[in-house]
This record gives structure tokens, C-alpha cells and sequence, in this order.
């Protein structure tokens, strides 16, 4: 991406910031974790939002008492032009034209991944792809705990890791879910492991085409040499197709493999130097669905690559709950079961959720569309999907594209599309919440569209 090619200007491995010029873009999470680090260390900062001055709260506004330079409403030229450096949250995109002109006059940008991690000492495991990030995040972290480590999770997970660094905090390993955004801007970041799950259309509407994104997610290798280890998805053509420096270690639920982990007759198979190293009956797992079963797969080769023993690594996996909106099982109602799979924001993650379910599944799907190719659920719809239900701003390319695969119906609210699904289900049935789409045109975030979802089914208000 060659907008990045001279971020690494004016750094050193652990830069100087004390009375340096850094401009903050974007104060969400990250952002504000970022300005507590940079004041902490001497920075002079200025901090720039889209967002008017009436949609934060005092945290943010008060942030002028801390002698920070507030531009709220835009982000305007003097704060990009006259910086020493920038750093982007995640949600700022690198193409906004006061950014670009900044760059073109040599101020160097970076962003919180990177920075954030030329100043940890402790070994790093990043794990991205399209979809099943946030699961094998926190399943790496509690394999790790299970085997004695201090551990940092966070990173795209919600914990930012600039206030891991800021904090001072002591760990083993520090795990860390990594975005195609954050990557963008990873220019040293060399992670001891580095996971890629997936890579499936996503975010093209910031993307300029898929292979882009793909550029952007395979940047997570870019640093790492022959001593770190790369865990790949195998079955994933894109995946497969890559070229990584590291040593690769593949999962697969379709090959069998002298290396890595695979499935053969309903069990995980660790395979190290061509032999068993340790084997998982699925049975014994709590997380359901084909997915899953490739999120663990993948955390248990990362948890190998940092020496966790074998057993202790597959008894933390068997004992783990998973996570809210993934799949998450709400209610047996009738014989109905219901799923809030609220973090389905894309395609690729609609797919993989319909792949674990063999019973006839009423799907809830619609949203805000992220450019995704809805066509591509035709085969999975037409043979699993006994009724679609599509509400959201994308509810009619949806059922566009997927015309004469099920029947459809169109929903106006939450409320509508699972009072449908209530009186179209039979028992044995599952209702199914996998938008495909983000949540922002009728909720806060996908986690406050399964809760009201969740809500909805079992007669509680929200």
C-alpha cells in the first residue's frame, strides 16, 4: 500500500515523543487510550473528530483541561500539515484528503498497532482474518492462562493495546486481535505468531477491491522471519495461496496433514513432526459450528508455537464458553432454537454459520450493506434456509440477489422480523440472527442489535 511506504520516517525502534507535535485522528476507544500514552509521554497533542462537539461526553471534551488542542466537526489541515506525527484510530480511513496532503509533505502516520508495539517487550500473537477473530483472541489468551502465562488480550478486541503499554502492565504474551485497518498502517510490528483464519469479501465499501483487503490482512506476515510461526487456514484458497517468511503451520477440517491440525472421524488432530501430538473429540467441545471447530484449531497451534503442552492447550479449548453475538445460543422456545449471531456482519461469516447447522434454519438477516456480494449465500440459502427474513437498509439488494433461492419476507424492525419467525417455526427449526450486514442504520453497534434480538425472543424488554 504504497501510502505507507514512508511511515517509518522520523521513528525510532522505541521513538522519542517528549515535546513532539502528534496529532490524534479518531477519539473512540483507542483514540483516547492513545492520548492518555502521548501525554504521558511528554507529546504535544492535538485531537481531531467528525463527530461535532454535542455526541461526546466529558471525557472527550474535557480533554482541553489536559491542555489538549480539541478539533471537533472535521479534521482540518493545520492539524495533519503541522504535526511531527499522526496516529489513526482504526475507523479513520488513510484516503481523507488532509491526511493525504500531510503525507505528501512528509509528515509521518502511523497507527495504534504499530506504535503500541515498538514499545512491548513481551512476545506478540496477532490474530486476523474476515471472521472468527474475537473467538480465537480470547481462546488463545485463556489457553495461555490455563498454562500459567500473564496474559494481555486485546488490541481490536476492545482493549486497546496502547493502554497495555501505557499501564505498564507485566505480561508473558500479549495477544492481540488485528484489524485489515490496523494492519494498514503495520509497518514494524513483527509478531512472534500471527494467525490468519480467513480472508473473504469484507469492507470493500474502503477498500478499492478485494485484493486490497487481501493486501492488507497478509500484512500481518510481513515483518515476521523464520524464528515466528505463521498458522494459516488451509482450506481457504487466498489464504493458502500466500507466501509468509515464517515457518507455517496449517489447520484444515478438509485434508489431513503431516503438520498442523486437522479433523479425521469427529476429533482435532495435532500433527507434530509427523506424528500425534495430542487429539480433541469435537464432542467434547462447548462451541458449536464448523467455524469453531477452525478457531480452535488455530488456537492450538498458536498456543504450541508458544509452548504451551499439548494437553493443557486441548483442555482449555473443550472447557471455553465463546463469546456474546457469535452464534451464541439465546433460548429453546417450542422446540425452536434461536441463535444471535450479531457479529455476522459480512457474507463470509453468514456462510460460515449456516455451514454448522443441519437442522431447517429461519435466517434474520439485513443491515447496513459494506459493498458485500449477497449472491454468493445462494447455495447455502437454497438448501439449509427455510424462510429469510430481511430488514435494514440492504433488505432489498438482499432479496435481489437471492430472488427464487427461499421464500423471503420483509421486515420494517427487530421486532417484526422475530414475531415472522415465531409464527413460521416448527419444532426442530433454529431462528437464526446473521445480518450480513453492520448494525448502524437501526442499532448502536451489533452487540446492542443481539441484545435487543435476544430480547425479543425471550419476552424481556431491552
Amino acid at each position: 500500500m504504497d501510502h505507507y511506504s514512508d511511515i517509518k520516517k522520523g521513528f525510532s525502534a522505541e521513538p522519542e515523543l517528549a515535546g513532539r507535535r502528534v496529532t490524534v485522528a479518531g477519539l473512540g476507544r483507542t483514540g483516547l487510550a492513545m492520548v492518555d500514552f502521548l501525554l504521558g509521554k511528554g507529546a504535544l497533542v492535538t485531537a481531531t473528530d467528525a463527530q461535532t462537539a454535542d455526541k461526546f461526553g466529558p471525557e472527550v471534551t474535557g480533554l482541553a483541561d489536559r491542555g489538549v488542542t480539541l478539533e471537533l466537526g472535521g479534521h482540518g489541515e493545520e492539524a495533519f500539515a503541522g504535526a511531527d506525527l499522526i496516529v489513526l484510530s482504526p475507523g479513520v480511513p488513510a484516503t481523507i484528503g488532509p491526511l493525504r496532503r500531510a503525507m505528501e509533505k512528509g509528515v509521518p502516520v502511523t497507527g495504534e498497532i504499530e506504535l503500541a508495539s515498538r514499545f512491548v517487550r513481551a512476545p506478540i500473537a496477532a490474530v486476523t482474518g474476515t471472521n472468527g477473530k474475537t473467538t480465537t483472541t480470547s481462546l488463545l489468551g485463556e489457553i495461555l492462562r490455563r498454562a500459567g502465562r500473564r496474559v494481555f488480550v486485546g488490541g481490536n478486541i476492545g482493549n486497546p493495546l496502547i493502554g497495555h503499554v501505557r499501564d505498564e502492565d507485566e505480561a508473558d504474551v500479549v495477544v492481540i486481535e488485528v484489524s485489515s485497518f490496523q494492519l494498514e498502517t503495520a509497518v514494524t510490528l513483527k509478531p512472534r505468531v500471527a494467525v490468519l483464519l480467513n480472508v473473504t469479501p469484507d469492507h470493500l465499501d474502503r477498500y478499492a477491491g478485494f485484493d486490497a483487503y487481501t493486501e492488507a490482512k497478509a500484512r500481518v506476515f510481513a515483518r515476521q522471519d523464520g524464528s515466528d510461526t505463521a498458522v494459516m487456514n488451509y482450506d481457504d484458497p487466498v489464504v493458502r495461496a500466500l507466501a509468509v517468511p515464517a515457518r507455517r503451520r496449517n489447520f484444515s477440517r478438509l485434508a489431513a496433514l503431516e503438520e498442523g491440525a486437522f479433523l479425521r472421524d469427529g476429533r482435532i488432530i495435532l500433527m507434530e513432526n509427523g506424528r500425534m501430538a495430542a487429539e480433541l473429540p469435537l464432542e467434547d467441545l462447548k462451541l458449536v459450528g464448523a467455524h469453531n471447530q477452525e478457531n480452535v484449531m488455530a488456537a492450538l497451534l498458536a498456543a504450541r508455537a508458544l509452548g504451551v503442552d499439548p494437553e493443557t492447550a486441548c483442555r482449555a479449548a473443550a472447557d471455553f464458553q465463546g463469546l456474546a453475538h457469535r452464534v451464541e445460543f439465546v433460548a429453546e422456545i417450542g422446540g425452536v432454537r434461536y441463535y444471535d449471531d450479531s457479529k455476522g456482519t459480512n457474507v463470509g461469516a453468514v456462510i460460515k454459520s449456516l455451514e454448522g447447522f443441519d437442522s431447517p434454519v429461519i435466517l434474520i438477516a439485513g443491515g447496513r450493506d459494506k459493498a458485500g456480494d449477497f449472491t454468493a449465500l445462494a447455495p447455502l440459502v437454497r438448501e439449509k434456509v427455510k424462510l429469510l427474513i430481511l430488514l435494514g437498509e440492504a433488505k432489498d439488494k438482499i432479496a435481489e440477489a437471492l430472488s427464487g433461492e427461499t421464500e423471503t419476507a420483509l421486515a420494517g424492525d427487530m421486532a417484526e422480523a422475530v414475531s415472522l419467525a415465531r409464527s413460521r417455526a416448527a419444532e426442530g427449526d433454529v431462528v437464526l440472527l446473521s445480518p450480513a450486514c453492520a448494525s448502524f442504520d437501526m442499532f448502536r453497534d451489533y452487540g446492542h442489535r443481539g441484545r435487543v434480538f435476544a430480547g425479543l425472543v425471550k419476552g424481556e424488554a431491552v
